[in-house]
């Protein structure tokens, strides 16, 4: 059996960021700009995604599958507007999922999350 790799681990949080399992990376907790406006905060979330990616050698067109968490599910076209532009036509399977997120700032802080799996082989 391979080693299965951890890293970008929180022990606060007690996650792993990083795991990666035989050919498949999973990706956890990926947001950015807290705080701003949806667009920024989805743009912030697939740039926190890219630079781990990046960390591990691998890029977005690695992503398999992608768990998009919404504060506000009807932000979906707004992120569908985001996946156009990065994915250029090589998009993951992807699923979307309104909740309440247990996070300093309540409605005006944090607003989306992704988690990704990525294919290394």
């Amino acid at each position: 059996m391979r080693e299965i790799k951890r890293s970008d681990i929180n022990d606060e949080w007690a996650h792993s960021g990083i795991v990666e399992a035989g050919d498949f990376v999973f990706i956890s907790y990926c947001v950015g700009n807290i705080g701003q406006s949806i667009e920024n905060q989805i743009n912030g979330a697939f740039d926190h995604l890219n630079n781990r990616l990046k960390s591990i050698g691998l890029t977005l067109e690695s992503v398999v599958k992608i768990d998009c968490l919404f504060r506000d599910v009807w932000n979906i076209p707004v992120m569908e507007k985001i996946i156009k532009e990065r994915f250029k036509g090589k998009y993951p399977a992807r699923k979307s999922i309104q909740t309440e997120f247990a996070h300093h700032g309540g409605q005006d802080g944090l607003q989306f999350q992704l988690d990704a799996i990525a294919f290394k082989g």
